[in-house]
């Protein structure tokens, strides 16, 4: 066990299973625009990088030019039919609560605003310091940038500081940052890809965090 003292949570495929809802607003863009819709599993595939990484991933090579109107259609969307579908994954209230006296935080390539609402609709925005969300292209993981500005920002230790995350790029961040890591199996990441980035520590619930922190 490792004595922690601020927990870094990303948000998507980690705290809630939102696939569902990212893939309809990314099957209602791909519909407006006139090209075929896609599968849940092959749009949870480009997950993770960024709305603008989904969309394109989406589209295709051979649809860039189309990338903003998609993008744009996607945003007004989703901003309506976000939570729809979007729940919490077993057992994440239950740890928030064990972890109550910890700090925490989020970290997560989604959009900013979208985050929030995600946390309020599921009722778990207080249990969380801050939140960075990906809306700077230039500071998103697997870059350390965005764990550095949430740790700079509540003056955290590195040493007692850990991610927990489902993709290999929080993995990476992690590493990069200097802090523990933790890889999840039960998200939209690809378990191969996660044991493949060597975290320090890797879980099939997210309740055997309880066996990790002290």
């Amino acid at each position: 066990m490792k004595y922690i003292d601020f927990i870094i949570f990303d948000l998507d495929g980690t705290l809630v299973d939102s696939s569902e809802d990212m893939a309809n607003a990314v099957n209602f863009a791909l519909k407006k625009i006139g090209l075929k819709e896609k599968s849940i599993s092959e749009i949870s595939s480009y997950i993770g990088k960024g709305i603008e990484d989904l969309i394109r991933g989406s589209l295709g090579n051979k649809q860039e030019a189309l990338l903003k109107m998609a993008l744009s259609i996607f945003i007004g969307y989703y901003r309506k039919h976000s939570t729809d579908n979007t729940v919490l994954y077993p057992n994440v209230k239950e740890i928030l609560e064990y972890f109550r006296n910890k700090r925490k935080a989020i970290v997560t390539n989604r959009n900013y605003e979208f985050a929030l609402v995600a946390l309020n609709k599921l009722g778990i925005q207080d249990y969380f310091e801050n939140v960075v969300g990906g809306d700077d292209i230039g500071c998103m993981k697997p870059s350390s940038c965005p764990l550095d500005r949430s740790m700079e920002g509540l003056n955290a230790n590195k040493e007692k500081t850990i991610i927990v995350g489902d993709m290999d790029i929080d993995i990476l961040a992690g590493k990069r940052a200097g802090i523990i890591t933790c890889g999840v199996t039960y998200g939209i990441g690809k378990k191969e890809d996660v044991i493949k980035a060597k975290p320090d520590f890797i879980i099939d619930d997210i309740i055997d965090l309880k066996n990790i922190i002290q």
